[in-house]
């Protein structure tokens, strides 16, 4: 039997008037909540480069091997930052305001090798909707390999996991193409409380094809032009950065020692912040000061903002940023952030050592 999650709603002040601010800033400013010329020039460069990279590697190879590794490492680069900028925006529609634009950049990750309507459930639904709750959210589910929260059973490898997850997370990408949409294809669920409902003759149809078609031109097409050795090396390379970037994204805004976890007992059980407050506990944001990083994430270093209100394009999070800080102070929430990248992965990797350790 599944647990059924209920968030209280006795402290609705605080995202009411969160919402009524955001509101009025986007208003006041005759913006829309959705993507703008930003994006839309970001995407063209991120899929032009993506496209040169792939140009360059399969059919003029660089003849020596060590420049080939260096252009397959920035096209993991590169498959990690479409997803991020423009997959990411579109799977929640805050791309653009038209509805068949967010579709197609949805999309991009079949490009990518991953299937997007997996994606909306596995994300949209069971990690936003019940974020670091133990059984519900699956990115928190890394059994037995890594142990996140204390729920979770302890294997005595885990007093080596704050050592080996960096190398650990570089099969992230290749295991989730491969082995997590198919798992997820076939037995029709994301976890227990979040089924997948049956897919249209469409959808199976963009399943398979798009699958099939990532083959063809990431991995037959390659073997064709440059063998199946330089193949199999360059594409090792794409799937462990790739990999890296994905998964190191999600634990730094999820598994570190300022974010919260939910183990929920019995059929019912009822969370004792409203949705809004639970998203921000168990949440952080990290390195918001430099415009590189938000630029290259898509704004997923501002998780806190995106958790709050997904179907804003993540332009648009530095500004609101500062509503959602100053909001959370007069309301007396933690607001958790982390000055820089390298801050955050020491404190993911802290947890992971601390949780390491036999209760």
């Amino acid at each position: 039997m599944s647990t059924t999650i209920k968030f209280a709603n006795n402290q609705s002040q605080f995202f009411n008037t969160l919402r009524k601010r955001i509101n009025q800033y986007f208003d006041e400013n005759k913006i829309k909540v959705t993507g703008n010329l930003k994006l839309y020039a970001k995407t063209i460069i991120l899929v032009s480069l993506l496209v040169a990279d792939y140009v360059w590697l399969v059919f003029y190879t660089p003849h020596y091997t060590l420049v080939s590794l260096m252009l397959c490492a920035i096209m993991g680069f590169l498959f990690a930052a479409i997803g991020f900028n423009v997959m990411h925006d579109g799977a929640h529609g805050s791309y653009s305001t038209k509805s068949w634009l967010n579709n197609m950049m949805a999309h991009s990750l079949e490009l990518l090798g991953g299937s997007s309507y997996m994606w909306k459930y596995k994300h949209n639904v069971a990690h936003h909707s019940f974020t670091n709750i133990e059984g519900m959210d699956e990115d928190i589910d890394i059994k037995p390999f890594l142990r996140v929260n204390k729920s979770q059973k302890w294997y005595w490898i885990h007093q080596f996991q704050h050592i080996y997850s960096l190398l650990l997370y570089g099969f992230t990408y290749i295991m989730w193409i491969y082995f997590n949409d198919l798992k997820k294809y076939f037995s029709k669920k994301v976890t227990d409380a979040t089924p997948i409902p049956n897919m249209k003759a469409k959808d199976h149809l963009i399943f398979w094809g798009t699958k099939l078609g990532y083959l063809a031109i990431f991995l037959v097409i390659p073997v064709w032009q440059v063998g199946i050795g330089k193949t199999l090396l360059g594409y090792g390379m794409l799937v462990f950065v790739c990999g890296v970037l994905i998964a190191i994204t999600f634990q730094l805004a999820h598994v570190n020692d300022q974010a919260e976890f939910i183990s929920p007992t019995g059929a019912n059980y009822e969370i004792e912040n409203e949705w809004a407050i639970h998203q921000i506990n168990t949440t952080a944001n990290f390195a918001t000061k430099q415009k590189w990083h938000a630029w290259f994430w898509g704004g997923l270093n501002y998780q806190i903002e995106h958790h709050l209100f997904p179907r804003i394009s993540h332009i648009h999070y530095p500004a609101i940023s500062k509503i959602v800080k100053q909001t959370c102070k007069e309301f007396g929430v933690a607001y958790n952030e982390f000055p820089t990248v390298v801050s955050a992965i020491y404190s993911h990797l802290m947890h992971l050592k601390a949780l390491g350790v036999r209760a």
